[in-house]
């Protein structure tokens, strides 16, 4: 009960349909398992009701809620409604965030519309979570921020706005912790390496025509650690830690969850793909 009687918000708690879990959906089921209320915050409210229903079928405590990071009036709404109905924001997980969904291309191709669609999506929509939020948790004097990056950031990866946009996620969690910890406000992100979660998955089985099996199987074959992808809850357990009070010294930390993927990565230019 690592979580117990805290409040937490998973913003993207809902998931691309598909044959494994997401990692916002996992890290919600894992935040009540371990004692904390949740708000299932998702675009898709259906989605996020499927995972407040699987909270509940581990006797957790979770409500569903639509919001959209694109539009500030919902995450207000989101903000006031979880104060409203429980006096305070302990923890706040950002785990909202599209690639090839969201119109992202290499370079020579990417349009002007795509690239501000997923820096919107990826980051702008994390700011505006955390505007929102930290008042609440300034009152509090307290709070724990874990935000989603990914390896992208720094490893090679060709898709432009989800590098950049998972490195501005970087540099915004860093300024966060530095900003906010006298005001006992902790702020850290994580970093997925190659996942096996449905975003992952199901977009290149749709826009590469290849199967399941063969996507796997390419993925797996690039991880250092047991040539194995991670999943879902590897991400969810370490989110676990770092919103935690066993992680109360700790802020202004990116922590890779890659199976060793950003080892390989140095002067010599290695590779260490990265997307979740």
């Amino acid at each position: 009960m690592r979580l117990k009687d805290k409040i937490a918000i998973v913003v993207g708690a809902g998931q691309t349909p598909g044959q494994t879990i997401g990692n916002g959906r996992a890290t919600a089921i894992t935040f009540a398992r371990e004692g904390a209320r949740v708000l299932c915050a998702d675009r898709d409210l259906a989605s996020a009701e499927e995972t407040v229903a699987e909270i509940a079928r581990g006797d957790g405590e979770a409500v569903a809620l639509a919001a959209d990071v694109t539009d500030e009036a919902s995450l207000v709404a989101m903000v006031g409604f979880c104060v409203e109905r429980w006096g305070r924001i302990d923890v706040l997980h950002n785990n909202v965030g599209v690639c090839m969904a969201g119109g992202d291309k290499v370079l020579e191709e990417i349009t002007a519309d795509s690239f501000d669609n997923v820096m919107a999506i990826n980051l702008r929509g994390m700011v505006m979570t955390c505007k929102l939020a930290v008042p609440v948790m300034l009152r509090q004097g307290s709070g724990a921020i874990v935000n989603i990056s990914s390896t992208a950031a720094r490893g090679l990866n060709p898709f432009v706005a989800y590098r950049a946009s998972k490195a501005g996620v970087i540099a915004f969690t860093q300024q966060l912790a530095f900003r906010y910890a006298g005001d006992g406000i902790r702020a850290n992100c994580i970093l997925p390496g190659l996942m096996d979660t449905p975003m992952a998955i199901e977009e290149r089985v749709r826009n590469w025509g290849q199967s399941h099996e063969k996507v796997r199987a390419d993925r797996d074959a690039q991880v250092p650690l047991r040539h194995k992808m991670g999943t879902a809850w590897d991400v969810a357990n370490a989110a676990l830690f770092l919103a935690s009070d066993e992680a109360s010294f700790v802020s202004g930390v990116s922590l890779p969850v890659d199976g060793g993927a950003l080892v390989f990565v140095g002067p010599a230019g290695g590779r260490a793909p990265g997307d979740s």
